[in-house]
């Protein structure tokens, strides 16, 4: 697997973003899991960079947050990465993978194009997210995974769906300019 230079900037520019929009940040009362823009990051990582650099880019914030990094709401430590919300983190990484594996292959052209992309984003920006993210949560809080779904789960469904939605028009607007190929100088697919 040879790496670019300029496929790292572009993640490097990517694992900046995740923490930029993890400032943007609205606590809910009942729940230690705010809502953020940072999975609106994490699927234009792997929309926008391909499966290899949108997995780098992810694993970037995970490592760099563990050894003590403020990158997480200007927080860092292995502390943040095993707290409530470390199970959403933990997957970001293969969440930019897979959406960067499978939008190379959905051509982003007319109402189905658009519609499949939403589902990609969706399904593996937002869905997969809550698999390793809810059970965590439920076991780090002592909540029931009944609890766990109301206070991480339930709430971030329209907000995820709107992030999606977003993702999709930048993801198909830079790509006509900008196919992933060229930000990251490597070819389709990437894998």
């Amino acid at each position: 697997m040879k790496l670019t230079l300029r496929g790292i900037v572009f993640s490097a520019l990517f694992a900046a973003l995740v923490v930029l929009f993890g400032f943007i940040s609205i606590p809910l009362g009942f729940t230690p899991v705010p809502i953020t823009l940072q999975t609106l990051a994490v699927m234009l990582a792997g929309g926008l960079l391909g499966s290899r650099y949108g997995f780098f880019s992810m694993a970037l914030i995970v490592v760099l947050t563990a050894i003590g990094f403020p990158l997480l709401h200007g927080t860092g430590g292995l502390g943040v990465l095993l707290g409530p919300t470390g199970g959403y983190v933990f997957m970001w990484p293969i969440s930019a993978l897979l959406i960067g594996w499978l939008l190379p292959r959905i051509r982003i052209r007319g109402v189905w194009g658009y519609v499949a992309s939403f589902l990609v984003l969706v399904l593996f920006g937002s869905l997969l997210l809550y698999v390793s993210g809810v059970p965590w949560l439920a076991y780090v809080t002592g909540m029931s995974l009944s609890k766990a779904m109301v206070a991480g789960c339930y709430p971030y469904l329209i907000g995820d769906a709107i992030k999606a939605a977003a993702a999709t028009l930048i993801i198909a607007s830079v790509r006509q300019v900008f196919p992933p190929e060229r930000l990251t100088g490597q070819g389709i697919p990437q894998e």
